[in-house]
């Protein structure tokens, strides 16, 4: 696998686990006996998994530096915060997707740094 397919390869599992999040959010958000049908925490964690989503398809776009590092800060962010709020709607689906992207962003991240080392060498 060449060095720029590896790099999106975090940022694209970073991104479907926010699509699968999103799915199973607006599911919560719509279904009746879910317990949190219409609620303003399954909004919030749509919201979330939208802007997650954004931010990850953004991601692979951007050259290194300050920007793409504080953009991997906020997601980091997002991911734990969307993880948090999907523990306390009780639907720990959203949890599961949001682990999933973690892995994608430490992938992201890991695989960044192996590309600018080979590019000091």
């Amino acid at each position: 696998m060449s060095q720029r397919q590896s790099n999106r390869l975090g940022a694209l599992l970073l991104t479907i686990a926010s699509l699968v999040g999103l799915a199973i959010a607006l599911y919560a958000w719509f279904t009746p006996l879910t317990g949190v049908n219409g609620t303003l925490g399954a909004l919030v964690a749509i919201l979330a998994c939208l802007a997650l989503a954004i931010m990850a398809f953004i991601l692979p776009r951007l050259q290194g530096g300050v920007v793409r590092n504080l953009l991997r800060i906020v997601i980091l962010l997002g991911l734990i915060g969307t993880g948090f709020a999907g523990l306390l709607l009780h639907q720990c689906w959203i949890s599961a997707a949001m682990l999933v992207g973690l892995v994608g962003l430490i992938l992201d991240i890991a695989c960044s740094n192996r590309t600018s080392l080979h590019a000091h060498s």
